[in-house]
């Protein structure tokens, strides 16, 4: 089977494609995330733009389905608050492609508007590449469907079942996060958690320093290291004027680093 490059798809938009954002799909996202159901009634926690961007990310997840995709960084940009409710038009584009060792190196802008301007925008940085020789890899054992690892105070992790639910929640199917082959033939050693479920606990630490609807300005998300299922991890926060830095890390590994930008208090 011939691979698409990757170059093909420079400046080819993506939608617009509209969404609703509805109670239920906000619901379904703090729950499988664990952020505050009491705090979010009128409005979507920041962290739901990870369902915005794969309103349009999914398509371009299965332009490239003959091929392993990695997210390496992620930013958002935040200029109103995502009201319940409220009706968007989804727009994405890849716009710039750099190769580097057999792997592409994928930049995807997405913008997000409502009937009265921008929303948000945001930039997904995708590694793709073909196939890993599964001979290379050192497969594990992966932990029960419900395993979540007994975080212990302060600490989050996620079950295989909850990494299903959460694509379900987000539309985030990348098979890598919920089928054990995918993953090995993408060079892990078994199933990883969503990048972007990270994101969300970074985000929702962040957004526990401010009030309001719209606590957060910007973010950069870096994705340094594969977590697995049922790992529990900490989420550690030092703040800074209205900047957050974030890590999401254990004794052993950092698995997400983001600086955060949040409204004045």
């Amino acid at each position: 089977m011939k691979h698409l490059n990757p170059s093909d798809l420079v400046d080819q938009p993506i939608g617009p494609h509209h969404f609703r954002v509805c109670v239920e799909n906000v619901n379904d996202f703090v729950r499988t995330t664990g952020d505050d159901p009491d705090r979010w009634e009128d409005a979507a926690p920041p962290g739901f733009m990870a369902t915005l961007l794969f309103v349009v990310a999914s398509d371009l997840l299965r332009q490239l389905a003959d091929r392993s995709v990695i997210h390496g960084e992620q930013t958002f940009t935040w200029h109103r608050r995502i009201g319940i409710e409220s009706e968007m038009d989804v727009t994405g584009k890849v716009s710039r492609v750099r190769e580097r060792g057999g792997v592409a190196f994928v930049d995807f802008d997405v913008e997000v508007e409502d009937n009265t301007g921008p929303v948000a925008t945001a930039t997904s940085l995708f590694l793709v590449s073909a196939s890993a020789d599964p001979g290379d890899v050192t497969e594990r054992a992966e932990p029960a469907p419900e395993d979540a690892g007994n975080p212990g105070p302060g600490q989050v992790s996620i079950s295989r079942g909850g990494l299903v639910r959460y694509a379900a929640a987000t539309r985030d199917w990348n098979p890598i996060h919920w089928d054990h082959d995918a993953a090995v033939a993408a060079g892990l050693p078994g199933v990883i958690a969503h990048g972007l479920l990270q994101a969300a606990w970074a985000l929702a630490a962040a957004s526990r320093l401010r009030p309001g609807d719209a606590p957060l300005r910007s973010a950069r998300v870096r994705f340094r290291n594969p977590l697995a299922p049922a790992r529990p991890v900490s989420v550690s926060v030092e703040e800074t004027g209205d900047t957050a830095v974030v890590a999401v890390s254990d004794d052993e590994a950092e698995y997400v680093s983001a600086r955060i930008e949040m409204t004045g208090q």
